[in-house]
């Protein structure tokens, strides 16, 4: 048994709690070496924003289905072995990008639905075991301290990547760049196998926790406080880059952009992970989502790579402020509901059903709007309606009743 040991504070730091969080880091450094640089990427191939959400589109749509199927297999195998699956998937994507080379466009459905299957079984079984490995009480550190892991990923990869490719002739900087990708989820493969088995039994109850919410209020407002974060993430996810992109003609500007707004968020995840407690969280997740929006207001018109700066210092600041204390509340929720520790999975699977849903329907309406009227005068308006998104978590959140500690 391997000996706990603390560190920033009382919490204690254990095995397999370590290795959770040194897997979601590299995770999080290989998609912030690549998966923005894979939009623009295909934009350069086709110059095309439908193109683009499409292929974001089919990820999403993807990884609802494969959340489904991940958590009936989480039922029977070791979950362990799901997070692997999924790694491996994210790997196969990074393959077929360097496979495929400069007609990657020609396989956008292909491309989104590897992404998309790789992060379902990804993010169903990292989530569970997050659910299990993590404590109410610790709760609040290991999303904060994967923030800030996530941000120095996103300090070093954006900028190494925009260095890559700009310091390379045609494509060989993102071939380069989508081979390191592959490497680091190699590695993620091969720490997985240092996690303790973790196996399960029991029926597979999807559709009752489905239904759950109509008895349990906590639960239909943690859901529906997710379909809204994804109306804003769907978009946003690929807009925004190709905004940047655009406003230099750069990959450098990419860079850029990631380094200050990782820089910014690493800090302030640090900060909402030590002094955001339970009793705050609710005013927390008010005040991000309010400076989310705020941020919108300032590309949304006349957008320039300045404007787009203040745009990422600023939601460096909110996502850490909404998200540490949201993610914290929706564990504690799904810990308290209806046979918690035997239908944990499904839970999980349910609430990133309405995540992706969302999402969905995010892109769906940036696909209307830009094939009715023209992309100048229609991207403005749908990135103001679908960035309340997160805003309109506090409407839910301010109405979950958790007993206090």
């Amino acid at each position: 048994m391997v000996k706990n040991i603390k560190i920033l504070g009382d919490v204690k730091l254990t095995k397999d709690l370590s290795l959770l969080l040194m897997i979601g880091g590299l995770y999080s450094l290989s998609i912030a070496l690549s998966n923005t640089f894979v939009n623009i990427y295909l934009w350069k191939q086709t110059g095309k924003y439908s193109d683009i959400a499409l292929y974001n589109l089919s990820t999403v749509v993807l990884q609802l289905l494969t959340f489904i199927l991940a958590g009936r297999w989480a039922k029977k195998i070791d979950r362990v072995i799901v997070l692997r699956i999924g790694v491996i998937f994210l790997a196969l994507f990074y393959v077929m990008v360097l496979i495929s080379g400069t007609s990657a466009s020609t396989y956008l459905l292909l491309l989104g639905s590897l992404l998309g299957v790789g992060y379902g079984f990804y993010w169903l079984a990292f989530n569970v075991l997050t659910f299990e490995i993590t404590e109410p009480d610790t709760r609040d550190f290991f999303n904060g301290f994967l923030g800030i892991l996530t941000s120095a990923g996103g300090m070093i990869g954006p900028i190494a990547a925009g260095i890559i490719i700009t310091g390379f002739e045609q494509f060989t900087g993102y071939t380069i760049v989508f081979g390191l990708s592959l490497g680091l989820f190699a590695l993620a493969v091969f720490m997985s196998f240092s996690l303790k088995p973790r196996p399960s039994a029991g029926s597979y109850c999807f559709k009752k926790i489905l239904n759950e919410r109509k008895q349990n209020e906590n639960w239909r407002l943690i859901t529906n406080a997710n379909f809204f974060q994804g109306l804003r993430e769907g978009t946003f996810a690929f807009v925004i880059s190709v905004l940047v992109y655009l406003s230099t003609g750069s990959e450098m500007s990419l860079g850029t952009f990631g380094l200050l707004n990782s820089g910014i968020s690493c800090i302030a995840y640090y900060l909402a992970s030590r002094l955001i407690k339970q009793r705050f969280r609710k005013k927390a997740i008010l005040i991000g989502g309010l400076l989310l929006y705020t941020a919108v207001l300032i590309i949304v018109w006349d957008v320039n790579f300045v404007k787009l700066l203040i745009y990422g210092g600023i939601i460096a600041i909110a996502y850490p402020l909404l998200l540490v204390p949201y993610m914290s509340t929706t564990y504690d929720v799904i810990g308290t509901g209806w046979k918690a520790a035997e239908m944990r999975i499904e839970y999980i699977v349910v609430r990133e059903i309405f995540l992706n849903l969302g999402r969905i329907i995010s892109i769906l309406s940036f696909l209307a709007a830009i094939t009715w009227f023209k992309a100048e005068t229609s991207i403005p308006i749908i990135l103001l309606i679908l960035g309340a998104g997160h805003t309109c978590i506090y409407l839910f959140l301010k109405r979950v009743q958790l007993p206090t500690t």
